[in-house]
């Protein structure tokens, strides 16, 4: 049985420990609320933008740009995998990475894969694995993001396409969805969805009564769709490293909560071996000193 000083010692280890994670709860607290604005913010522009793109893909051909011309045969395939910098968020950054496995694994075999990582969990495992590392971004996850940082990617990633580097590029997230529920997400980026689905996509968009507008374009409206199918792609990378972000720091709070709570259970099982053992530390001296009691009358 463990000695009284022992236990204490345990008692006060894990109430520093509880101290720790309750800090760090409140900071993930604090990051997540400015993350989900800078994710809520965004929002607006990016269904406008495809609410102007579905308008004018109606006007345009299959054709209107190579971006949305797929090859007849994948052979070369980039993914873009999100991950956060740092740990301690439970299970985030291990879901993310058995999604990139099993679509490397399984859908993508026999295809030369290269990846680009978001996140210094996602470079570390990358490094682990045959899969070469086309670039890595480090340092800008968890914090402030700057739309120059997804359009520098996305502007690599559309010229590696445009030269035949690649035939299809991936992108892996984690979509925010609530507090409690983050998803891992998969979604083809290039070559970008035909644009019947951006027209259906962008019909569905108005509520019930609401007008939707007959955009006039100049130039033509392939010129123009030519122009901003790039931004397209640099909005949905901007908009995945937004809601990866902001799932990062919800799943990190979530973790530090479950984690004081943890501390808290643990202390007090302590707590009780304490006083367990105190009791039968008093016992014992009581039963010695009735001992030499007795052993002094006889």
């Amino acid at each position: 049985m463990a000695t009284l000083k022992e236990v204490q010692s345990k008692i006060s280890s894990v109430k520093k420990t509880k101290q720790i994670t309750s800090a760090m709860k409140m900071v993930a607290t604090s990051r997540l609320r400015g993350a989900q604005n800078a994710m809520e913010a965004f929002k607006p522009y990016a269904s406008k933008f495809a609410e102007v793109l579905g308008s004018i893909a109606g006007k345009s051909g299959e054709d209107a740009s190579p971006l949305l011309v797929p090859r007849e045969e994948v052979k070369k395939v980039a993914v873009l995998l999100c991950t956060s910098d740092r740990g301690l968020c439970g299970g985030f950054n291990i879901n993310l990475i058995e999604k990139a496995e099993k679509l490397i694994q399984n859908e993508l075999e026999g295809k030369e894969v290269s990846l680009v990582c978001f996140g210094k969990k996602g470079r570390d495992w990358a490094k682990k694995t045959p899969t070469p590392i086309d670039d890595a971004v480090i340092g800008v996850m968890g914090g402030r993001i700057e739309f120059n940082i997804a359009s520098t990617s996305g502007q690599a990633l559309i010229d590696s396409f445009l030269t035949g580097a690649v035939d299809e590029v991936y992108l892996i997230y984690s979509e925010f969805q609530s507090m409690a529920t983050q998803v891992p997400t998969l979604k083809q980026i290039l070559p970008i969805p035909s644009l019947s689905d951006m027209v259906e996509e962008e019909a569905e968009a108005p509520a019930d009564g609401e007008f939707l507008p007959e955009h006039i374009c100049e130039p033509s409206s392939d010129a123009l769709l030519g122009e901003m199918l790039p931004k397209n792609v640099f909005i949905q990378i901007y908009d995945a490293l937004l809601q990866t972000t902001t799932s990062e720091h919800a799943a990190r709070m979530r973790a530090m909560e479950n984690a004081t709570k943890a501390c808290e259970d643990m202390v007090e099982e302590l707590q009780t071996i304490f006083n367990k053992t105190r009791q039968a530390g008093i016992t014992a001296d009581l039963m010695d000193i009735v001992g030499g009691a007795e052993a002094l009358k006889g």
